[in-house]
C-alpha cells in the first residue's frame, strides 16, 4: 500500500522550511493531542486551552504515548484561552460584528464577546484576520459551532468543495484505481446547483488530487463525472446537466493550462454511469476487441452529497486499514474540517495534506502576525579570516544572508596585529550591509555571534559579557577570526542596547575524565571541534523524531576541512576529538593521529623547524600530503576514474572515519546508540557516505546524513531558544562546578 504519509512529509520538507501557524480548536481532544506528536515538525500549533488542562488530558488519556515526544511537542505549542485573550478577543468580536452587519444582522457587544470566546469561532476569526494560517476543528465541535462558520467566514470564492482521498490496501483490485488511490468529490457544501458549479467542483477535486499525488506515481489525474437515471425529481441533477458540466469542466482545464502547469496533468470525462466508473473497469468502457480505450480513473465526482457521502463511508467501512482524509477546496487552505469519528492518524493526514497545499500554492499569504509566536529580529555574525558572513532572521525565517569579502588591501592596515584589531572595521561593514538590505538596526532584538576561543565551557547559549569580551579582545586563550563574532556582537549590543550571545563555540568541553587522560600526565586531551554544527544536526535529528536532544544517544561526525566526531550522551558530549590539531582521521589538509615514535624522530631530525612541523600537521598534511590537492571533489572524481593513488586515499579516509566513529561506542556505558549522524561539506559525497555506511553496517544502529554546514541557522536558533524561554542563557565564566565528571 502506498505510504501517503511519508510522501506528504517528504514533499513538505522539499517545498519549504516554513512552518504554518495552525490553530487547534479542540485542544483537549485526545486524538488531536496524539496527532500533535507527528505534526510539530511541519506546523506551529496553537492550542485553544490552558497548558494545565492539556496536560491533565494527556495524563488521563494518553498513558501509552512517549512522554519525551509529548514534552517536545508541547514545547513547540502556544496555549491560548480565548476568554482570557483581551485585546485580541475584542478585535475578533469587532470583525464578527462587521461580518454580521454585512448580512443585515446585529448582536449586543456582550453576546458578540461570548460567541467569539467559543474555540471554534475564535480560531476561524483569528485565521480570517491573518493571526494564523489555518484552523482545525470538527472532531468534537458540532457543525454549527465550527463547520458552517468556517465556510461562511473563510470561503474565498463563489464555491467550495470537500474532497475525500483514499489510499486503499493491496487487497483491493489495482485495476480499479491507479496505484489504489481514489479521490471522491461532491457538491454538498454549496447551496445552489448548476452545470457551472458542478464543473468547478470537478476541476477543484482534480486539482487537489494533482497537488497531493506526485507525478511520478500518477502522471495524469483522470476524473469522471458520475451520472445516473432517475425519475426526474426536482432536487436531483439530471443526466443532461451532468453532461453540460463535463463539457464546461474540460473547457476550464484547457483554459487553466495556459497559465498553470498543474492543469497539464488533469483530464476530465463525463458523464459516466456510477456502475461503470466504479466497477473493475467494465469492458464496454475500457476495452473493445482487446484494445484499451481509457486508462483507469483516479477521481470520481458525484453530482450530489448523498452519493459522495455514501462512497466515502462505503470505502472507509469496507477497508478499515485504508488511509483516508478530507481536504477543503475553496478556502485557500485556511480551514480544516475533521470527521466526528476521526482517528489521530486521520488528523495527521488531513493537516499534512493541507499544509502541503498551502506551502506549494499559497506561501505568499503566510501569516506574519506575532500574536501567538513572537518573531524577533536576530542578527547573526560569523567571521572568517577574509570574510564576514551575516544573516538576519525574523523568528525562524531567514530574511537575507550576505558574505562580506575583505580584500588583502582592506586587511593590510592590521598586519602584525591580533585579529581583534579588525573589529571596528568589520563592524562598520556590517552596519553598511544592513542598511543596504533595508534592515533598521534599531529593530534588532538580539545578536548571535560565532563563538570564539574562550576558556572551555559546556554547550549552550552564552550571554556575551564584559569579561568574555575582554578575554577575546586580548586573545587570552588564542587568536582566531572566530573571536570577532563575540567582540563585534558585544560592541554592537552596547550601541543598540540589546543582548549579544554566542552559541556552542568550538571549545565546548564536556569530556569525562576517563576520556581526558592520555598516559602522560603533562599532556591531557583537550577538544576543539565543530560543536556548533554537530549540536545543530543532533537537535535537528531529535526534532525530526519528535523528541528531545537530551533524551538521545548519538554519534555525530563532521567532515569538512577537519574531521570531528563526538559522543552525545543524553545531552552531553562526553567525548570528542581535537579536530583543530588533526586528532583522529586525516582530512583534506590535516594529518590526523600519527605514530608517536616516527613523529618524535621527525621532530628532532633537524629537517624541519617547529613552524614547519605545525604546518605539516595542520595545513599541509592529510590528502594534500599524499595526492597534492585538498579539493575533495577532484579527489573523488579521480578515484572514480580509477587512479590508484586516489582510490587508496579515498578508501583509507572512509575507513578511518568509520574507525573513529566506532571508537566512541564505549562512551555510552553499554547503552544502545540511537543513531549515527554524518554532516559537513564532504557528507554531500554519495560515494563517501556509501563507503562509510558499508564499514558501519555491522553495528545495530542506523546512519542519517545532514550534508553541509548549518552554522547561521544554528546560531539564530540558539538565541531564539533563549528569547522564547525554552532555554536559559548561560553566563561566562561558568560557575565553580567543574565540567569534568
Amino acid at each position: 500500500m502506498y505510504d501517503i504519509e511519508s510522501a506528504l512529509e517528504q514533499q513538505i520538507t522539499a517545498v519549504s522550511a516554513v512552518r504554518p501557524i495552525v490553530i487547534f480548536t479542540e485542544a483537549t481532544d485526545p486524538r488531536i493531542l496524539e496527532a500533535l506528536l507527528s505534526l510539530t515538525r511541519f506546523v506551529r500549533p496553537v492550542l485553544l486551552a490552558s497548558e494545565q488542562d492539556v496536560r491533565a488530558v494527556i495524563s488521563r488519556e494518553l498513558r501509552d504515548v512517549s512522554l519525551d515526544r509529548l514534552e517536545f511537542a508541547l514545547g513547540e505549542c502556544a496555549f491560548v484561552e480565548p476568554s482570557q485573550s483581551g485585546g485580541l478577543l475584542q478585535e475578533l468580536a469587532d470583525e464578527y460584528a462587521r461580518f454580521l452587519n454585512a448580512k443585515g444582522q446585529t448582536l449586543p457587544q456582550e453576546q458578540l464577546l461570548a460567541q467569539v470566546s467559543e474555540p471554534g469561532l475564535f480560531g476561524i476569526l483569528a485565521v480570517r484576520l491573518g493571526h494564523a494560517d489555518m484552523t482545525v476543528g470538527g472532531a468534537s465541535l458540532r457543525p454549527r459551532q465550527y463547520y458552517r462558520p468556517m465556510l461562511d467566514l473563510l470561503k474565498s470564492g463563489d464555491f467550495c468543495c470537500e474532497t475525500g482521498v483514499f489510499v486503499l490496501p493491496d487487497t483491493h483490485t489495482v485495476d480499479c484505481y491507479p496505484n489504489n488511490i481514489a479521490v471522491f468529490g461532491d457538491v454538498g457544501v454549496n447551496a445552489e446547483f448548476t452545470p457551472e458549479l458542478l464543473a468547478k467542483v470537478a476541476v477543484g477535486t482534480c486539482v487537489v488530487a494533482r497537488e497531493l499525488i506526485p507525478r511520478e506515481l500518477l502522471e495524469t489525474v483522470r476524473g469522471v463525472l458520475v451520472s445516473y437515471s432517475h425519475n426526474g425529481a426536482d432536487d436531483e441533477p439530471s443526466p443532461e446537466l451532468v453532461r453540460q458540466a463535463s463539457i464546461i469542466a474540460a473547457q476550464m482545464v484547457e483554459e487553466g493550462r495556459k497559465s498553470n502547469d498543474i492543469y497539464n496533468g488533469i483530464a476530465i470525462k463525463g458523464a459516466v454511469k456510477a456502475s461503470v466508473a466504479m466497477a473493475s473497469r467494465a469492458a464496454v468502457f475500457h476495452r473493445q476487441d482487446g484494445e484499451i480505450l481509457e486508462k483507469p480513473s483516479s477521481v470520481i465526482i458525484c453530482p450530489n452529497l448523498e452519493m459522495g457521502n455514501m462512497l466515502y463511508h462505503l470505502y472507509a467501512n469496507s477497508y478499515p486499514e485504508s488511509k483516508h482524509f478530507t481536504v477543503m477546496y475553496g478556502l485557500d487552505n485556511r480551514g480544516i474540517s475533521l470527521a466526528s469519528d476521526c482517528t489521530a492518524e486521520d488528523v495527521r493526514l488531513t493537516v499534512k495534506a493541507t499544509v502541503l497545499r498551502r506551502l506549494k500554492y499559497d506561501q505568499r499569504a503566510m501569516a506574519i502576525s506575532e500574536t501567538f509566536f513572537k518573531r524577533p529580529l536576530v542578527l547573526v555574525i560569523n567571521p572568517g579570516s577574509t570574510t564576514t558572513k551575516i544573516s538576519v532572521y525574523r523568528g525562524e525565517d531567514e530574511l537575507f544572508v550576505k558574505e562580506i569579502p575583505h580584500l588583502p588591501a582592506d586587511l593590510a592596515p592590521f598586519a602584525g596585529q591580533p585579529v581583534s584589531s579588525q573589529f571596528n572595521f568589520r563592524k562598520e561593514m556590517i552596519m553598511i550591509s544592513l542598511r543596504e538590505n533595508g534592515i533598521d538596526p534599531a529593530e534588532i532584538v538580539a545578536i548571535a555571534g560565532r563563538g570564539g576561543l574562550t576558556a572551555p565551557i559546556p554547550h549552550g547559549t552564552y550571554l556575551v559579557n564584559r569579561e568574555m569580551y575582554e578575554e577575546l579582545l586580548e586573545a587570552k586563550h588564542g587568536d582566531h577570526a572566530c573571536n570577532l563574532g563575540a567582540i563585534i556582537g558585544y560592541a554592537m549590543s552596547q550601541d543598540l542596547h540589546v543582548p549579544a550571545y554566542i552559541v556552542d563555540p568550538g571549545i565546548v568541553d564536556e569530556m569525562e575524565m576517563r576520556a581526558r587522560l592520555t598516559g602522560i600526565k603533562e599532556m591531557p586531551r583537550r577538544t576543539v571541534w565543530h560543536a556548533l554544527n554537530q549540536l545543530a544536526v543532533a537537535r535537528k535529528y531529535a526534532a525530526d523524531h519528535e523528541t528531545l536532544y537530551e533524551k538521545l544517544n548519538l554519534i555525530v561526525c563532521h567532515m569538512g576541512g577537519g574531521v570531528s566526531y563526538a559522543a552525545h550522551y543524553r545531552g552531553r558530549t562526553v567525548d570528542a576529538n581535537n579536530a583543530l590539531e588533526g586528532e583522529g582521521p586525516f582530512s583534506p589538509e590535516r594529518a590526523g593521529t600519527l605514530p608517536r615514535g616516527p613523529l618524535i624522530d621527525l621532530c628532532f631530525s633537524g629537517k624541519y623547524t617547529h613552524a614547519e612541523m605545525k604546518r605539516m600537521i595542520r595545513g599541509a598534511g592529510g590528502m594534500i600530503s599524499y595526492v597534492g590537492t585538498s579539493n575533495f571533489k577532484e579527489i573523488e572524481d579521480r578515484m572514480k576514474a580509477g587512479e590508484p593513488e586516489f582510490v587508496e586515499i579515498f578508501e583509507a579516509f572512509s575507513y578511518q572515519v568509520a574507525k573513529a566513529i566506532t571508537s566512541l561506542i564505549p562512551a555510552f556505558n553499554g547503552e544502545s546508540i540511537d543513531q549515527i549522524l554524518l554532516t559537513g561539506g564532504m557528507a554531500r559525497s554519495k560515494c563517501l557516505i556509501e563507503r562509510i555506511k558499508h564499514y558501519l553496517s555491522g553495528l545495530p544502529v542506523g546512519v542519517t546524513v545532514y550534508p553541509g554546514e548549518h552554522e547561521m541557522k544554528a546560531l539564530a536558533k540558539g538565541v531564539l531558544r533563549v528569547l522564547y524561554g525554552r532555554e536559559e542563557a548561560q553566563h561566562y565564566p561558568p560557575g565553580k562546578t567543574s565540567v569534568l565528571c
